[in-house]
């Protein structure tokens, strides 16, 4: 039994708050192999139209660029090596095992911060924030994909039937771990609304924060700016 005293959320339930990454990474090993594919059945596809609304707000140079992808957890970074492999040339993309609240990156290193449906995931939001924050040149962007709240009426009721009645039992059918997309729906549902949201990023240091909902409010688009 954990001996610490600070708790937080796993989906519903409430656990040390050491215990949660363990827990999230054991998710994320059961599912790598069928990540994509459940996110394409889950949003009928458009996650890949969410994702492109991210690539075009960070807006790359179409020539010199360099990316650094970096997860905590090692399935997952497989799994990107092998679709990167062939695709892009060597050495525009890195990837690397890390911490979201504990970057190896030194102070000033990158353009442009992204992580699209992660932050949920981090058990300490606000660290990670500051983490982004820290590696980020002045003038550089911080971008956050990120499920939000259903605010289109009608919509809303559907949208929770759907989440808790049909993904978990889809979960079960595709990967076989219908507790890992019962987690999923849950940490959606404890994630802060938009608004929230955007006021801790203010107050990790970042400024002209904004955020855009997409498809009435399944997710949202957080920006800010190292200024």
């Amino acid at each position: 039994m954990s001996g610490g005293s600070e708790r937080t959320h796993f989906g519903y339930e409430s656990v040390p708050l050491e215990d949660k990454q363990g827990r999230v990474n054991d998710v994320f090993h059961s599912v790598s192999r069928r990540y994509d594919l459940m996110n394409d059945l889950m949003s009928g596809g458009l996650h890949r139209a969410w994702k492109d609304a991210l690539v075009s707000a960070v807006n790359p140079p179409k020539n010199e660029s360099e990316f650094a992808v970096c997860d905590i957890n090692t399935d997952m970074l497989e799994v990107g090596r092998e679709r990167a492999s062939g695709r892009v040339r060597d050495g525009v993309i890195t990837f690397e095992q890390g911490n979201a609240e504990d970057l190896s990156y030194a102070d000033c290193s990158f353009d442009c911060v992204t992580i699209a449906f992660g932050i949920r995931n981090v058990p300490r939001t606000e660290r990670a924030l500051e983490e982004a924050y820290r590696v980020l040149k002045i003038g550089g962007r911080f971008l956050c994909l990120e499920f939000s709240s259903v605010d289109v009426p009608g919509l809303d009721a559907l949208y929770e039937l759907y989440s808790f009645q049909v993904i978990p039992r889809l979960g079960e059918a595709v990967t076989g771990n219908r507790e890992a997309y019962q987690y999923l729906v849950e940490s959606i549902r404890k994630f802060p609304k938009p608004k929230v949201f955007a006021r801790m990023i203010e107050s990790a240091g970042f400024r002209r924060v904004s955020f855009t909902a997409m498809t009435g409010g399944v997710v949202a688009l957080h920006s800010g700016w190292r200024l």
